[in-house]
């Protein structure tokens, strides 16, 4: 059975960071490209960074000097550091794991709020 389970998200004001965490089971980690995405209300879910399983690592324009994205193999987990926090980074963050042809899977979500 595949989990991946988010943490860290949470209320914080603008120019604030919160640091997300992704834990996953159930999956070969180290094979999978790891991502995060985030969903606001009313919009589409868009991809923030992604880390590929060769080490590659991709941000969206709008996070792209103010978020990172890290992975530890050896245990499972890929983090979202995220400073300068804004208030449109407000969404709901998901954790998603992808590798072609054997499986795409999403966490349950993490809320992050950014306001005054």
């Amino acid at each position: 059975q595949v989990q991946l389970v988010e943490s860290g998200g949470g209320s914080v004001q603008p120019g604030g960071s919160l640091r997300l965490s992704c834990a996953a089971s159930g999956i070969i980690f180290s094979a999978y490209t790891m991502s995060w995405y985030r969903q606001a209300p009313g919009k589409e879910r868009e991809r923030v960074a992604f880390y590929t399983n060769s080490g590659l690592t991709n941000y969206a324009a709008s996070v792209k000097g103010r978020f990172t994205i890290s992975r530890d193999n050896a245990k499972a987990t890929v983090d979202l550091q995220m400073t300068d926090l804004k208030p449109e980074d407000t969404a709901v963050y998901f954790c998603n794991a992808d590798r072609p042809q054997v499986g795409h899977y999403w966490g349950q979500g993490t809320q992050v709020t950014v306001s005054s």
